[in-house]
Order: C-alpha cells, then sequence, then structure tokens
C-alpha cells in the first residue's frame, strides 16, 4: 500500500514540476549563434527551445544519437541568425532518402 501511495505521491510531483522545466528550458532564440552553438558543443546533448512550444534534443555528433536514429543538420532562429547551425537532430531516416 505504502509503495501504490509513493509511486502517486512521485508522479503528481513529476507532472505538478513539468510546466515549471518547460519554462525554464534554454531558447536558442533569447542566445546567440555562437553561444547556442557552444551550449551543443559543450554539453554534447542538449534539450532547447527554439521559439514559442518548439523544442528539441540537439547533440554535436551524430554518434550520441540513439541507435537506429541518424544525425541531420539542425539549423534554428537565434537572436542574431535565423538559420544558425548549432549541431546535429536525431531522425528515424538518414538524409539522402528524404531527397
Amino acid at each position: 500500500m505504502k509503495t501504490a501511495f509513493g509511486a502517486m505521491l512521485a508522479a503528481t510531483a513529476l507532472i505538478a514540476a513539468t510546466p515549471a522545466l518547460a519554462r525554464d528550458r534554454a531558447s536558442t532564440t533569447a542566445m546567440t549563434c555562437k553561444a547556442a552553438n557552444d551550449l551543443v558543443t559543450r554539453r554534447g546533448a542538449v534539450v532547447l527551445g527554439s521559439g514559442g512550444s518548439s523544442y528539441d534534443r540537439y547533440v554535436r555528433s551524430e554518434t550520441l544519437c540513439p541507435t537506429g536514429l541518424y544525425g541531420r543538420a539542425a539549423f534554428v532562429p537565434t537572436r542574431d541568425n535565423p538559420q544558425c547551425y548549432i549541431g546535429y537532430y536525431c531522425s528515424g531516416m538518414p538524409e539522402f532518402f528524404e531527397r
């Protein structure tokens, strides 16, 4: 009984924290292109917002994509560049199949 209550309490806390986590997510639109690129390079993988409720996981190298996913060049809007290259995002299909 205590385990079920603990799990329910943990789930409630997680759901309550979710909007706060989304609000605190770094946004590329508030950064310079260099700052966004440096953040991805330094952390290796990071979830960043890119305006409004849009967000994605960006990685510094295609090798950081999970097995079965492929790295695709990631261009996002930043404070000083509407198409800033910041690394890669992971996709289920290799780029050459989408042309």
